[in-house]
């Protein structure tokens, strides 16, 4: 039997769990992670709890279990080199490299990058190590101050400024900037992008590319795309694995850009890229760009991927390790319409309640339709404690995205308490909003 050490425990390695479970090996799973997900826990045969980004701790727990492989979660662990460390005692990983993770880490990095071997997927940007205002400002009134600035580094989904929706005036580009300067030593200042963005999540073993159906996030908080930025209240995706707004050709660009960005990064670092890389990308007048790379699984996202997964995801991380992913061929997916929406403690995300209870009616019942995955959420005497952040994910499949809809909302009638979620994802008026609004990026 073989034995898998699954790193993280929120709603994105309660899907991974899941998936790695339902492979016919029947393995061995172990949690490492900063809590008890109520999810993960009926999957696994041990959680350790402790700090993922502590390479010490992941290692010594390895060492102990000794896993055949190990399947990292979330970004901050890849960024602190966890799958260097483990490599030195002989445990395989299914994730990058702490070099090959600056794909995330490092928006700099991947800028210069793609730059370097003219991979022509970027907007206009420039990189700046102090605080030269005179050259920001120059940069800011090229675009019209429609511009967009980057911290250099990981801040929790938080190091992203973007102009209409986080500031408006010069002087704030600098406050931003001066933070991430003095933080991480850089920051980055692009040209806002105007399109429709859609993510397309690629597993690679450093000379293969196998992608997943893409996905569109809502980021937003609030009905109508309105609100504070969130780690990504929900995501949607269509019966034929893609998005209603998306052509074959944009998925080909987006792929084509993934799979020279994976060369090019072997070249620059010296190292294979192996796991996943994450491409968030947009559709705009000028063909399809980068928004940016995750060196792991999107969250919501493999909440849509991974549960509608018909590959043996055991057996293809294995073949990443190992580097014949081109045996896979192609990754199967069920041809079904996915909605995910999270379910939120009120308050999230400036001021969240948590450590209250929520409720789930007793009749409850994961249907082939309908699936619930657990993130920032305890159990404590028998009850569901919300934590502070997205507590559950509730995904809803259909023939179309209408009626994946309908099935993640009749679900969600399951739970109460002082939750909230983006009741338009998946809506037909806020799909053809997007719709619209790149027929007509695409004309100007």
């Amino acid at each position: 039997m073989k034995k898998v050490l699954v790193i993280g425990n929120g709603g994105r390695e309660h899907a991974l769990v899941d998936a790695l479970a339902r492979s016919p090996q029947n393995p061995e799973i172990y949690n490492f992670g900063s809590g008890i997900n109520p999810g993960i826990k009926k999957l696994v045969k041990e959680i350790k709890i402790g700090n993922a980004k502590n390479s010490a701790e992941v290692v010594t727990f390895a060492q102990s279990i000794k896993p055949d492989l190990v399947v990292i979660g979330p970004e901050d662990p890849l960024s602190v080199g966890v799958v260097d460390e483990l490599k030195k005692i002989s445990v395989s990983c299914f994730g990058p490299t702490k070099k090959c993770a600056q794909l995330e880490s490092s928006k700099s990095f991947t800028r210069n990058l793609l730059q370097k071997y003219n991979i022509d997927a970027s907007p206009g940007f420039a990189v700046f190590d102090t605080l030269n205002e005179k050259a920001m400002k120059i940069f800011f009134d090229k675009f019209q101050g429609q511009i967009v600035v980057k911290a250099d580094g990981l801040i929790g989904g938080k190091g992203v400024l973007v102009a209409g929706d986080h500031f408006t005036e010069f002087s704030e580009i600098l406050e931003f900037s001066s933070r991430s300067i003095e933080k991480f030593g850089r920051v980055v200042l692009e040209e806002k992008l105007i399109g429709e963005e859609f993510s397309l999540i690629s597993l690679v073993d450093g000379e293969t590319v196998l992608d997943c159906p893409a996905i569109q996030d809502h980021k937003r908080a609030f009905v109508g795309d309105t609100g504070p930025n969130t780690g990504g209240m929900g995501c949607i995706s269509d019966e034929y694995n893609s998005l209603p707004f998306l052509r074959e050709e944009d998925l080909k660009e987006a792929h084509e850009i993934t799979v020279q960005t994976m060369q090019a990064i072997e070249k620059e670092v010296g190292e294979k890229y192996v796991g996943v890389m994450y491409g968030g990308f947009i559709v705009t007048s000028r063909g399809v760009k980068l928004i940016e790379y995750n060196a792991r699984f999107g969250d919501p996202e493999a909440l849509n991927i991974l549960p509608i997964l018909e590959s043996n995801f055991l057996d293809v991380c294995d073949k990443a390790i190992s580097g014949n992913l081109k045996e896979i061929g192609r990754l199967e997916f069920k041809k079904v319409a996915t909605v995910v929406k999270y379910l939120c403690p009120e308050g999230y995300p400036t001021s969240p309640v948590k450590d209250v209870p929520i409720k789930i009616a007793k009749d409850f019942k994961e249907t082939e339709n309908q699936k619930v995955l657990f993130a920032s959420i305890a159990e404590e005497n028998n009850e569901l404690i919300l934590k502070g952040s997205r507590a559950v994910g509730i995904l809803g499949t259909g023939n179309s995205i209408e009626e994946a809809n309908l099935n993640c909302e009749k679900m969600i009638q399951n739970f109460s308490g002082p939750l909230f979620y983006r009741k338009d994802i998946g809506t037909k008026e806020l799909i053809q909003k997007r719709i619209d609004h790149l027929k007509k990026v695409i004309v100007s």
